[in-house]
């Protein structure tokens, strides 16, 4: 199995009437079968065929999870297309830089995403046609709507000459041919186009398929951005080589009302199966807590030493109920009958078990979710790999490791001569296999730079393990560096700070060969409020203000010598001085990406002068003007 189109066609022959796509506009959730799903994918590409799509074209689609994306992408491949995924969370000029630089003469958009078409279409004359997935009323020259396309298809594939001339170019797909320029998310002035190719996906497909096994009976929900490549290989094409089913979440009129039909769309569609990033497993966490919280005092001192002993039992996952463990089974057991049992019923009842990318998942949030029953099987990739590397899975998993490397690929960690490293030491993580792109889109720069004698350089630092587990440590270009020359990975500590303080939403640390880190947080400014109220405070008065940054800086010093935490971090790196910043990083002022990331290099940009504050005498105290007047703009908003 060599290209897409040989995995769908080899998954309709043998799963023809297997409900492949599931869709919920109104009513309950509707399905089309993997026949019925190859019939439109026929008669769209067809259709693209009649309007002149011809090998090698691009086309653009920009729109939410629904059915007509996968059908949409399957048909640009039928003939011999290439498709370029685009992000609903873009701005108008991010779409213009990406329709423009990858040349592409179609885009396939979705009504809440025309708009933005609109507003650039006159700088793109490369754009030869705009297809309508919802069908507009009054369509433009160059503007088709999907039921017209669908018609123009049937036209095509009425002609015997025609269909043959389709037949022979969806056959004639080949292992090398481009299936995707996918973008990267931004976080540089001109983002890179992916090239994946149909080879590079069918290989990490099979590659996933040995990881985790997915029965035919599977449903999953497609809550990540189906443009996205963990979302693609991970969820789309491994449940499709399984006859497994694929449902979308429900569209609302706004971002934010499909975002809130996510719990009910879980519990409605009931899913065995779902992917998850670091930023959606603390949102359940927090809805979680939130719940038992709202039960009462008894409850949720119930649910905490629940916990315990889950936490006990399970170990660090490979240990699971072993040795003096095994003791603790009956009492895990109980727990899991009265409480969550209960949990997982807001999760629909038949979660087996999340798939865990996107970003390092704290050990904390893995140890939780086992705990209550639907473990995170945390794996580690990039878009440039297809984007899986490793993955932890129900037959080897090691809470705080991203799993066992994939078959069939070869991973190795290497010094910054790209001189490989024993096992245990760190360095870049680098790759090499059929599941590596092609390279960087009219970019041969960077693609040299990336790939090198077939190597990918992930520009990620970790180590292997003797067991065989990868662990990820962090980006080198993120990596905090002291005026030694020593370097460390921040994450680990972010993550700490958000997961473990009610108190601090956001965190990120700075050391550019200064003489110490220094921090920069978003507070919980509600959470602080309530504290301050029950010391008899009034939230944003002067006092008030200056007892919040004492309670933020008691967080902080929970990592130091004395503290809670103590010994968890090498305490260098702990920051010595702390901006409270006046707003949170959102998608809206760029400060994280379209997969909730932080772009740390526009955080820094912007907050530059923050940052030289942050290295004078005065910033050390953390009740200074500065971090003042950011809470006094926190208590202006509310």
């Amino acid at each position: 199995m060599r290209t897409l189109i040989e995995l769908f066609e080899t998954s309709v022959e043998k799963h023809t009437g297997n409900p492949l796509l599931w869709e919920k506009t109104s009513g309950p959730y509707q399905s089309i079968s993997y026949s019925e799903t190859r019939e439109m994918v026929y008669r769209l590409g067809a259709g693209l065929m009649a309007l002149g799509m011809q090998k090698g074209d691009r086309a653009a689609l920009l729109s939410e999870g629904r059915n007509g994306w996968l059908i949409s992408e399957l048909s640009i491949f039928c003939c011999g297309g290439i498709n370029v995924p685009l992000s609903v969370k873009l701005e108008a000029n991010e779409l213009k830089f990406r329709i423009e630089h990858s040349g592409a003469k179609y885009v396939i958009v979705s009504a809440s995403q025309a708009p933005k078409i609109a507003e650039i279409i006159a700088q793109l004359p490369s754009v030869e046609y705009i297809i309508s997935l919802d069908n507009p009323e009054a369509a433009n020259r160059n503007e088709i709507g999907y039921d017209d396309l669908l018609n123009k298809g049937d036209i095509f594939l009425a002609d015997e000459a025609s269909r043959a001339r389709f037949m022979l170019m969806k056959e004639s797909v080949q292992p090398d041919d481009i299936a995707n320029i996918s973008y990267t998310s931004g976080t540089t002035a001109d983002p890179k186009g992916i090239m994946l190719t149909q080879l590079n996906y069918t290989a990490n497909v099979l590659q996933a398929d040995k990881i985790l096994e997915i029965p035919t009976w599977y449903k999953t929900l497609a809550v990540l951005p189906w443009d996205h490549s963990f979302a693609h290989t991970a969820c789309l094409y491994t449940f499709m080589l399984k006859g497994a089913s694929i449902g979308s979440v429900q569209n609302g009129r706004t971002p934010i009302e499909t975002l809130r039909n996510v719990p009910q769309n879980i519990k409605e569609f009931k899913p065995e199966v779902m992917m998850s990033v670091p930023a959606l497993s603390k949102n359940f966490r927090k809805n979680i807590e939130k719940t038992i919280q709202a039960k009462g005092a008894f409850t949720e001192k119930l649910f905490n030493h629940a916990l315990k002993v889950a936490y006990a039992y399970n170990g660090d996952g490979w240990n699971k109920g072993k040795g003096w463990r095994a003791l603790l089974k009956p009492e895990y057991a109980l727990f899991d009958k009265i409480l969550f049992s209960k949990v997982r019923e807001g999760f629909g009842g038949n979660l087996q078990f999340f798939i865990g990318g996107g970003a390092l998942l704290d050990i904390e949030l893995q140890r939780f979710f086992s705990a209550i029953g639907i473990p995170v099987y945390q794996g580690y990739g990039l878009t440039e790999a297809a984007p899986i590397i490793s993955a932890n899975s129900p037959i080897a998993v090691k809470f705080g490791s991203s799993g066992k490397t994939v078959i069939n690929l070869d991973v190795k960690i290497c010094d910054n001569d790209g001189i490989e490293l024993p096992v245990g030491q760190k360095g870049e993580i680098v790759c090499k296999g059929e599941n590596v792109m092609k390279g960087y889109w009219n970019n041969p720069k960077a693609t040299e730079e990336t790939i090198v004698d077939g190597w990918l350089h992930t520009g990620d630092m970790g180590y292997l393990a003797a067991d065989g587990y990868l662990y990820v440590l962090g980006r080198f270009k993120s990596l905090l560096i002291g005026n030694d020359g020593e370097k460390f990975s921040p994450e680990g500590i972010e993550e700490a700070l958000i997961d473990q303080s009610p108190l601090i939403d956001q965190a990120m640390l700075y050391n550019n060969q200064n003489p110490y880190t220094v921090g920069m947080i978003v507070p919980n400014i509600a959470t602080i409020n309530r504290l301050v109220e029950k010391q008899g405070i009034r939230p944003g008065s002067p006092e008030g203000n200056q007892r919040s940054l004492e309670l933020l800086q008691q967080e902080i010093d929970q990592y130091k010598k004395g503290g809670k935490y103590e010994g968890m971090f090498p305490e260098r790196w702990l920051p010595a001085a702390v901006a409270v910043l006046p707003e949170a990083f959102t998608e809206q002022n760029h400060m994280i990406n379209s997969t909730l990331k932080m772009v740390r290099g526009k955080i820094t940009d912007h907050y530059t002068a923050e940052l030289e504050y942050l290295y004078t005498a005065e910033a050390k105290n953390i009740i200074n003007p500065s971090n003042l007047n950011a809470l006094a703009k926190w208590h202006k908003a509310e």
